[in-house]
């Protein structure tokens, strides 16, 4: 069900959704964030405003559940980076699956605030090109794609601890992930199963 809201400022009418307005209040009750779906650019400008508006209200930790199959790799960066822009602490949990640009938004806290819940399914993997046009510009685009490649490899080896080589081996192909093995690679401190083991 969609509300049309117009501002004073605004005589444009806007269209906001109202499973979106109860899950930002409920935000700033609970101070979860939640990455659910797909990540474009859409998703990343309404989590770093979450995430700005959250840490501005205080600097208490801000939790951000995720369960996505990835997308675009810059909106992942945005967010990835936001993560650790804001005063406020954050710690990623993991549900359902986190694969592809969700891993590298999840990867983005320090590993002791990296939880998952038991049925979580994790998956890195080197990024997909979609390379079309005149030779050269498929030429760059590849050059592009070998260098966020390599930055994501190392994003991933820094913050699990596996050597460099090792994680660019592992990308090669989807490398799926149990919780458990998650664990075992680094990616995640440890299995959780409520809420309160947060803490």
């Amino acid at each position: 069900m969609h509300t049309t809201l117009a501002t004073a400022d605004d005589k444009t009418p806007k269209t906001a959704d109202k499973g979106d307005r109860i899950e930002e209040q409920l935000s700033f009750k609970s101070r979860f964030v939640l990455i659910f779906g797909e990540i474009d650019d859409k998703m990343a400008q309404s989590t770093c405003r979450r995430l700005l508006a959250l840490s501005e209200d205080s600097e208490a930790p801000i939790t951000m559940l995720i369960s996505s199959p990835g997308g675009h790799v810059e909106s992942g960066d945005a967010i990835h980076d936001m993560i650790n822009f804001v005063r406020a602490p954050v710690t990623t949990v993991g549900t359902g699956w986190v694969a592809s640009a969700g891993a590298h938004i999840f990867l983005a806290p320090p590993k002791d605030r990296r939880v998952c819940l038991p049925n979580t399914r994790f998956m890195i993997h080197q990024p997909a090109g979609g390379a079309g046009g005149q030779a050269t510009d498929i030429a760059i685009q590849a050059k592009e794609i070998i260098k966020t490649r390599e930055r994501i490899g190392r994003v991933i080896a820094k913050q699990t601890g596996k050597t460099y080589e090792a994680v660019l081996a592992d990308m090669e192909r989807d490398f799926w992930m149990s919780a458990q093995e998650a664990v075992a690679y680094g990616i995640v401190s440890r299995v959780i199963e409520k809420q309160k083991d947060l803490a």
